[in-house]
């Protein structure tokens, strides 16, 4: 496969990728040094936030690792990591809230929470098979592999785009819902939207990563089939 222009593009996405996870650690990290004048851990505001929207059946694990946090929408279970569930920063409350955010959206079926759930199943299948149908198709100069590839590799890109809205949306609903329950004040409120939006970037970043590598290889294909 020759170098193509668009390269120069997803290079750059790549290193805003690496930039962003670098972000996302030092801030958190940063704001995990500040204690929430409320004095609430990961695992009480998390708590807290489940129970006062009906949801005291879905429980709370913590797991080992940084940033691992996670809501399981199969078992219906808010993960939070040991630094987010034992702490009682404003970074360890605010990721913590987040995860409560997507528990509330499956509640309440949040439409672009529930296409995901939806796209799940088929996204395992395509994301694996679309690297080999690609290479497969490039090595043989098989444009219908390249073709197949494109739209395997088009239902994994379709996924990370809707993981967009649905991360967004679950950090709008923890911030709003921290402020209504009291459990920051005005100024911790900077630190609030500082952790959540470093956390959003990572996925910004990796949909663009994914979406001109499927720019590339779509001009490619189309190219192929011009000569």
């Amino acid at each position: 496969m020759f170098f193509h222009p668009m390269d120069f593009l997803i290079i750059i996405a790549f290193g805003l990728s690496l930039w962003a996870q670098f972000r996302v650690k030092g801030t958190f990290n940063r704001w995990a040094e500040v204690q929430a004048m409320s004095g609430l851990t990961g695992y009480e505001a998390a708590r807290r936030l489940l129970d006062a929207n009906g949801l005291h059946d879905v429980p709370i694990e913590p797991v080992r690792g940084a940033l691992t946090d996670h809501y399981d929408p199969i078992n219906r279970v808010v993960r939070l990591s040991e630094p987010v569930y034992y702490e009682s920063s404003i970074a360890a409350i605010s990721v913590a809230c987040h995860e409560v955010g997507h528990a509330i959206q499956h509640k309440v079926h949040y439409p672009m929470l529930v296409a995901r759930h939806r796209i799940f199943p088929v996204v395992n299948i395509a994301s694996g098979a679309a690297p080999f149908l690609l290479i497969a198709g490039f090595l043989f100069n098989a444009t219908g592999l390249i073709g197949l590839g494109i739209i395997f590799f088009s239902v994994a890109v379709a996924f990370q785009l809707i993981t967009l809205p649905v991360e967004f949306n679950a950090s709008s609903r923890a911030r709003d819902l921290m402020i209504a329950e009291g459990f920051i004040t005005n100024d911790e409120e900077r630190g609030v939207a500082k952790v959540l939006n470093a956390a959003a970037l990572t996925y910004v970043a990796a949909a663009l990563i994914s979406l001109l590598e499927l720019i590339k290889y779509i001009m490619i294909f189309t190219s192929s089939r011009e000569e």
